[in-house]
């Protein structure tokens, strides 16, 4: 894969010789066991695979680099560039302003930019109406767009099927900027709708089988189809696509069940599916599917807990938590700082919104073991961080530096 220059504050010696190391030991992957760090009374076992994915590096290397070659212009991102907070308050630092907020709120008015700004279009991509607003404006759309290329491969995903006929039905979160930029660009193309869940999919299936008033729907998914959806026409074909970042097993379940569902209203065999309902196999990302699978393995492993690293409305590192939960105690945290003490972490709950306070999280025996992995836009520096904080509890553990040093040799 490409290489990317991404500024080295992100970067972290221990997790670099550790990386390093694993893909000397496993070129090809296959090998999803956890790295197990050693400290004597603290023992961390390491996912395979966590951190910064292809599309991360390649939206913080265009942006970086487009604040070093233009000094004298104004530089806006049209929303947080990748879901981090770390990242995006170093771009604030270094100029750039966001036009809007994550849920598409105008923080800064279109009217107000000019031919001569540059506007950057974030990993999640954008819709198709805001791409037009902006070139109306003057402005180079293409030139500054970082939008991750597993992104768009979905967009292209859509596109083929819907020139086949299919309904697109895309699996993701209605709210978040990669599921609206999707959803534009499906419904240009075909008729489209998002299900949130298997709920909603349970739900969707009642009016493609005609349990439900087909009236129904347009209330029951109200900002969720494509405008002219025809529930007695636009059900007859479709396909399943999916926000990037979502659980695979989730999205998986949800295609299985819209096959069958299909299958039952036509009688469909295996041989004549496909007239009805459209093959599209899996439109997660690679990075999604390798940090999950890793989960999966560190999992395996026998710990006390789990910590999670990464941004509050981060889609793909809230997945990552929701493996450990049903494991584990399982604490997501944004930082280093989020771990007060030896007794206390602050972390947060994404089922409910909320940060939580929670004492005694570390048990007191020996040695304790902790499950750590980050989500694909989180810094490698601040993992280290985390481990270095954790390892500060335990005067008699080996250090940082001397673990790097074991790597080394």
């Amino acid at each position: 894969m490409k290489s990317f220059d991404v500024p080295l504050v992100y970067r972290s010696p221990l997790i670099s010789a550790i990386k390093k190391r694993r893909k000397e030991e496993d070129r090809m992957k296959k090998d999803f066991t956890p790295t197990l760090l050693d400290f004597g009374p603290l023992q961390v076992y390491l996912a395979r695979h966590f951190g910064f994915c292809y599309g991360v590096e390649n939206a913080i290397d265009i942006a970086f680099r487009t604040i070093d070659e233009n000094p004298d212009k104004r530089i806006f991102l049209l929303s947080e560039m990748i879901h981090n907070p770390q990242v995006n308050a170093d771009l604030k630092r270094s100029g750039v302003e966001f036009l809007q907020d994550n849920y598409g709120k105008q923080i800064i008015p279109f009217k107000s930019l000019t031919a001569d700004d540059i506007v950057l279009i974030p990993a999640f991509g954008t819709t198709l109406a805001i791409e037009q607003k902006l070139r109306s404006i003057g402005i180079q759309v293409e030139q500054y767009n970082t939008t991750c290329p597993f992104v768009e491969k979905v967009w292209n995903r859509s596109e083929v099927i819907a020139k086949k006929a299919y309904t697109i039905i895309i699996h993701g979160k209605p709210t978040h900027e990669e599921t609206r930029a999707t959803f534009s660009h499906a419904a240009s193309n075909a008729p489209s709708v998002v299900v949130k869940d298997m709920q909603q999919t349970i739900e969707l299936s009642k009016y493609i089988l005609g349990e439900k008033p087909a009236v129904d729907f347009y209330q029951e998914f109200k900002n969720q189809f494509s405008e002219g959806f025809d529930v007695s026409r636009d059900f007859d074909r479709i396909g399943v696509v999916n926000q990037t970042t979502m659980l695979a097993s989730d999205t998986q379940a949800i295609a299985d069940y819209l096959r069958d569902v299909m299958a039952r209203r036509f009688n469909l065999s295996e041989e004549n599916l496909r007239d009805h309902f459209a093959d599209t196999r899996d439109t997660l990302c690679y990075a999604t599917n390798d940090n999950q699978t890793a989960v999966a393995g560190m999992l395996e492993a026998t710990a006390d807990l789990a910590i999670v690293v990464g941004g509050y409305n981060s889609s793909n590192t809230s997945h990552l938590v929701e493996l450990c939960e049903e494991k584990l105690p399982t604490y997501f945290i944004s930082s280093e700082e989020k771990i007060l003490s030896a007794q206390t972490i602050l972390h947060y709950n994404f089922h409910n919104h909320e940060e939580l306070v929670s004492e005694n999280y570390l048990p007191r025996k020996e040695p304790v073991r902790i499950l750590i992995t980050s989500g694909a836009s989180c810094p490698d520096a601040i993992v280290e961080n985390v481990i270095r904080r954790v390892a500060g509890f335990f005067p008699e553990s080996k250090t940082v530096d001397e673990i790097i040093g074991e790597l080394a040799s």
